[in-house]
Order: structure tokens, then sequence, then C-alpha cells
């Protein structure tokens, strides 16, 4: 993660945990929301993990497909104690994000969780009994969810997890080898500029030698190729996208493995 994105993160937790008088004068539930969104293998599960190992809270993960109604969503509630994350993953695949205020489609499908449901669970989670909860839902597409979903009040902070920057590299190298620099990182730096590598990539490649320069440069071949593999794809005149580039990068490996 960025250094500077992990701070504010942090700072925003400190605030919150220390601000139950606030709460209590201002008459709000001591509860606040985050969204996590980006692409997968950003480290959105890993952040939820850190933020709850930080505070010392309590995770619940609840999987909205193996609840039959709202109404067993609303069952939940009492069962979350104070100091909790309660989690939702992958939000725009639980549930279908349309037809809010459609009756008849709630009529239709009483046997799963709507969004209006979960909108109402949201609320009575911030208005029922209990403190110092926090809400995180994650997607891979913020674009896809409802707007009354990440407003204000429900989701109070949004927390882009980005592809790999050279900050968020060098976090990465020292955890895994110990480095704070090295002649290659200019190189590595002008690559992640240029292609979109994922914090979960990178590790990935730095854990396969515990020798420093055999993994920095088994990540440069890895950039190299994804930026070849994009490079190719404009040439045709085709929209790239990453899956494309990921699919092109495989298949080269594979052929590299053969030869």
């Amino acid at each position: 993660m960025d250094p500077e994105l992990k701070k504010e993160i942090i700072e925003d937790l400190d605030r919150f945990v220390s601000r139950r008088d606030y709460y209590r004068r201002v008459g709000k539930a001591w509860k606040r929301g985050y969204l996590l969104y980006g692409p997968p293998g950003t480290g959105k599960s890993s952040l939820i993990a850190a933020m709850a190992n930080y505070l010392k809270f309590s995770i619940y993960e609840l999987d909205l497909s193996c609840l039959r109604s709202n109404s067993d969503l609303q069952e939940l509630l009492p069962t979350t104690k104070n100091k909790s994350i309660l989690v939702i993953e992958d939000i725009d695949c639980s549930i279908d994000l349309q037809n809010r205020n459609d009756e008849d489609y709630s009529n239709q499908n009483n046997n799963q969780v709507t969004l209006s449901g979960l909108l109402n669970f949201i609320d009575g989670l911030w208005s029922c009994c209990g403190d110092e909860r926090i809400i995180v839902l994650t997607t891979n597409y913020k674009d896809r969810l409802d707007p009354a979903l990440l407003r204000p009040g429900r989701m109070d902070m949004h927390i882009l997890m980005s592809y790999c920057t050279p900050g968020g590299f060098r976090v990465l190298a020292s955890n895994y080898h110990g480095l704070k620099d090295h002649p290659k990182f200019t190189e590595i730096d002008k690559l992640l500029t240029e292609v979109n590598v994922t914090p979960a990539e990178i590790a990935e490649e730095l854990m396969k030698s515990d020798q420093a320069d055999v993994a920095l440069d088994g990540l440069i071949k890895l950039m190299k190729k994804k930026k070849s593999a994009c490079d190719d794809l404009k040439v045709e005149g085709d929209i790239v996208t990453d899956n494309q580039t990921d699919i092109l990068v495989e298949n080269s490996a594979e052929a590299d493995e053969e030869r």
C-alpha cells in the first residue's frame, strides 16, 4: 500500500475510536463505514485484516448469497458485538443492485436479500444499540453500486485500492527483502508508470527467490512482458484491458517454458 494512503487510513481510524464523547454529544451512532474499491489483487482483504489487527476489533464476514431474505439479514444485527468490523466482500456480486424501488421485483424474489433490504440493514446497524462498529464493503466496480449505498452516513470513506505505485513497491521490497534502495529501483519505478501491476503480483515475484537481485530481475521481466503485450494490442488498434494483457503474458510464459 502507498505510504501516504496508509497514513491517511490510520489517522481516520484513530480519529474514529477516540471520539466516543463527540459522537454522543452530537447524537450520532459511534459507527463508521468504509468502501474499498479497485481491481482484484490490490489488497482489499489484506487491508481489512490490518484494520482489525490495528484496532483489536473482531471481524464478521457476511455472505449475502447465503441468506434467504431481508429478515434473515436483520436478525444478524443483535449477534454482532461492540468493537467489531462487519465485512461484505464483492458487494456488486452479492445482490441485485437494481430495482431498489420495484415492489414487484421484491415480491417475486422474497427468497433473497435486496438492495433495499441492505440499505435498511446498514441504517439499522447505525441506529441500533451497540457502539464502536465498522462496516466495510468491497467491490472491483464502484460504478456498479447504487449512489444510495455510497452516500456519507453509510459509506463515510471511499478508499481506492489501486495498482502498485513506486512508494507501494518500496514497502513490499522492504518487507520481503529488507531493501531500502537498490540500483534496479529506478528501472522498476519507470515500468510502474507504464504498466498496471497489482501489489499481489509484485509480492508473488518477490517471494520467488531469497536473493534480491534474482527476485527484482523476475519482477522486471514480468513488467516488460506486460508492457510488450499492451503495446502489441495498441498497435492492433484494440482497447486494451488488464485481462487481455494478463492473458498475453500468461501465453508468453507458457511458450517460454515449452522452449
